[in-house]
């Protein structure tokens, strides 16, 4: 990829609506994700753009 192409793809801050955690997570992960704390389900995978099941804080978008 060139330094001069843009993704799409972004990380997300999320917080867990059971235990308050907060954790950063693939915007097009490719599996379930869990919080790293209580294991209740922050996300899931459909193929393209997670699908987010919690709070999203932040949208972290850093062009390298």
């Amino acid at each position: 990829m060139s330094k001069n192409a843009k993704t799409r793809s972004r990380f997300l801050k999320v917080k867990c609506n059971d235990c308050g955690n907060e954790q950063v997570i693939f915007g097009c992960a490719a599996s379930e994700i869990k919080c790293i704390v209580c294991e209740k389900v922050l996300a899931s995978s459909t193929g393209g753009k997670t699908l987010v099941k919690t709070e999203i804080l932040e949208v972290l978008d850093k062009n390298i």
